[in-house]
């Protein structure tokens, strides 16, 4: 488990006109998140726009892995800022070099038709039905059972996977601090879709061996407001899997059912070396 506190995440230290600081906490394999450091950037970059505008897309592309005992530095450059939007690139840095790349555009609210064509996936289990899986005191996650995400298919090698998500701190009814906790938390179940789309990766996962899997890039799309410390829904699915690179696509559905995000991200995943 990581101890620490998910505020601390978002309160950066600004250390001039266009650079920000974080702090890293440790993770279990030693490195830092990669939701982590998105959550961070996309943070600095909003603290370099009008308020009234609110993060509506980011990508991001993770460079080299993070060191928890080396503060981050956030670099942000202005691009543009027009009537509606702004954008913004983010390079965070640790004294190795770059270990992350951001683009993120803001947007000014406007009135128009409100349509959702996705639908959230139903007859599924409670949070408190399902068994909790995390290995963060700062979120909590809980799968949806592979028999309900496939009624009958034993092995699930079809790259789908569900599950609840929430961060486990009020962080208060700011629309740009929840929504740099959703990105915290979404970059903790992209890379399971991918493995369990290969049969040989997914077998070994579920006989409790150790699969490879490091997150290449990180795209998101913000719809609708929604609560990251209130239980949600990551629907994600497996599109492509080549060269070792798994491209998954996910739809994040608050409560309600309302689809509030949408979540792409290819991700590096390798059979144990020997």
């Amino acid at each position: 488990m990581v101890a620490g506190d998910l505020n601390e995440l978002f309160d950066l230290l600004r250390s001039g006109e266009n650079e920000y600081i974080g702090i890293g906490n440790e993770y279990p394999w030693g490195g830092l998140y990669g939701g982590h450091i998105v959550a961070q950037a996309l943070r600095a970059a909003s603290a370099t726009v009008a308020k009234e505008l609110l993060p509506h897309s980011l990508r991001a592309y993770f460079i080299r892995p993070g060191d928890h005992k080396e503060v981050v530095r956030y670099e942000v450059d202005r691009i543009r800022d027009g009537r509606s939007f702004s954008t913004r690139r983010v390079v965070a840095n640790q004294p190795g070099g770059a270990i992350l790349n951001l683009e993120a555009s803001f947007h000014r609210g406007e009135e128009s038709l409100d349509i959702s064509p996705i639908a959230a996936p139903t007859g599924l289990p409670t949070p408190e039905q399902c068994e909790q899986d995390h290995w963060s005191n700062l979120f909590d996650r809980r799968w949806i059972p592979r028999d309900v995400v496939h009624p009958g298919d034993t092995h699930d090698e079809s790259g789908h996977t569900i599950a609840w998500m929430k961060v486990l701190h009020d962080i208060g009814d700011d629309p740009l601090i929840q929504a740099c906790a959703l990105a915290f938390v979404s970059d903790a179940i992209m890379t399971d879709a991918a493995i369990r789309s290969h049969p040989v990766l997914n077998e070994i996962e579920r006989n409790g061996g150790d699969v490879y899997n490091a997150s290449l890039d990180h795209s998101m799309w913000f719809h609708r407001p929604i609560r990251a410390d209130q239980w949600h829904v990551h629907d994600v699915k497996c599109h492509s899997l080549v060269n070792n690179r798994g491209l998954t696509f996910g739809h994040v559905f608050s409560s309600d059912g309302t689809h509030a995000c949408t979540v792409a991200q290819e991700a590096l995943v390798r059979p144990p070396r020997k």
